[in-house]
C-alpha cells in the first residue's frame, strides 16, 4: 500500500531559505544535493531519451531523464511557478502513480519505476501557480522572514559561524550538527518503515471530512492528504495510532492551497480567523 502526500511546495518572498532548507534536506537524507529540473527543461531531459550520435551510429544508447536519475532520491524544482504547466503535469503524474510512461520508438516497455520526494519552491511576487496545479501538490508550506529581532541575530551568527567553520575539519559544533542530521535521518527512515501499519482509527477519519468541509475545500484530495499526513506524523513519533493532535498538526497545510478563495489570492494564508474554525471543528468532534 502506498502512503505518499503527493510532494511538498514551499512558497514564500525571496530571502527566506527555501532552497536553502530543501537542500540542507536533502544531504541530511540522501548525502547530496537533490536532482534539480531547471526552468527550461525539454520533455526529453525530464523523461529521458535516446542518445543522438548513439543511433546515427546504430547502437541506441538511453540516456535516463530527470525523473529517472532522481529515483529513490529527491527532485527539487526551483521557482515552480516559472515552469510549464505542461512539465509540471508530467512530474506529479509520475508522484501519484510510481510509475514513468515513456513513449519512444524503439522502448520494449514504455513504463519504468521510480519512486523519489517531489520538493518545489516558488516566490508568490514572480506569479500564481494554477489552482489545478496547486492542488497536485500534497503539502503548501508558507515561508516568511522572521520579525524578530533576537532571532534574526540568531540567524545572522550561525551563518556567520558556518562560514567560519565550514572548512575546518576539526569544527566541534559542526560535527554536532552533523550528528544530530544522524538522529533525524534514523527517525525519519524508521517512521518510514512503520507508517504502512499505523492505525487511522474512524473517528479520525470522519475528523479529517468534517475539516475539509468545514473550509469547503476543492475536491477530495485535502482530506485523503491530511489523514496521510497524519498518519506519516503518527509514524514519526513511534506511535502506531493516529491522534486527533497528529491532524491538528497537518491539517492547515493539506487544505490551505485548496480553499475556493486560493484560486483568487495573491498569497494563500492561514489567518487566526482559520485557526479558530479548526480549533471549532475540533471542540466538535
Amino acid at each position: 500500500m502506498r502512503s505518499s502526500v503527493g510532494g511538498v511546495l514551499i512558497s514564500g518572498e525571496r530571502g527566506t531559505a527555501k532552497s536553502t532548507i530543501v537542500r540542507s534536506f536533502a544531504r541530511m537524507m540522501y548525502g547530496g544535493f537533490p536532482v534539480t529540473l531547471p526552468i527550461n527543461a525539454t520533455d526529453d531531459r525530464v523523461l529521458g531519451g535516446w542518445r543522438i550520435n548513439a543511433l546515427m551510429q546504430g547502437d541506441p544508447d538511453w540516456q535516463p531523464g530527470l525523473l529517472q536519475q532522481a529515483d529513490g532520491r529527491m527532485l527539487y524544482i526551483d521557482e515552480v511557478n516559472l515552469l510549464d504547466d505542461h512539465i509540471i503535469n508530467l512530474i506529479l503524474d509520475v508522484v501519484s502513480t510510481d510509475v514513468l510512461v515513456v513513449e519512444r520508438e524503439g522502448m520494449d516497455d514504455p513504463q519504468i519505476r521510480v519512486s523519489f520526494t517531489l520538493v518545489g519552491t516558488m516566490n508568490p511576487e514572480e506569479g500564481a501557480l494554477r489552482p489545478q496545479l496547486l492542488d497536485r501538490f500534497g503539502l503548501f508550506v508558507p515561508a516568511s522572514a522572521e520579525q524578530d529581532p533576537d532571532v534574526r541575530r540568531d540567524i545572522l551568527l550561525t551563518v556567520l559561524r558556518f562560514d567560519a567553520e565550514r572548512d575546518q575539519r576539526d569544527s566541534e559544533w559542526l560535527a554536532e550538527g552533523a550528528s544530530r542530521d544522524a538522529e533525524r535521518r534514523e527517525r525519519i527512515t524508521g517512521a518510514r518503515d512503520i507508517v504502512h501499519d499505523v492505525e487511522v482509527p474512524d473517528g479520525i477519519v470522519t475528523l479529517c471530512a468534517a475539516v475539509a468541509a468545514e473550509f469547503e475545500v476543492v475536491g477530495h484530495r485535502g482530506e485523503i492528504v491530511m489523514a496521510q499526513g497524519a498518519r506519516a506524523a503518527a509514524a514519526l513519533d513511534d506511535r502506531y495510532t493516529v491522534t486527533e493532535d497528529d491532524v491538528r498538526g497537518i491539517a492547515q497545510y493539506a487544505i490551505m492551497h485548496r480553499r475556493r478563495e486560493a484560486a483568487y489570492a495573491e498569497a494563500i494564508e492561514w489567518s487566526d480567523k482559520d485557526a479558530e474554525r479548526l480549533e471549532h471543528v475540533f471542540s466538535g468532534a
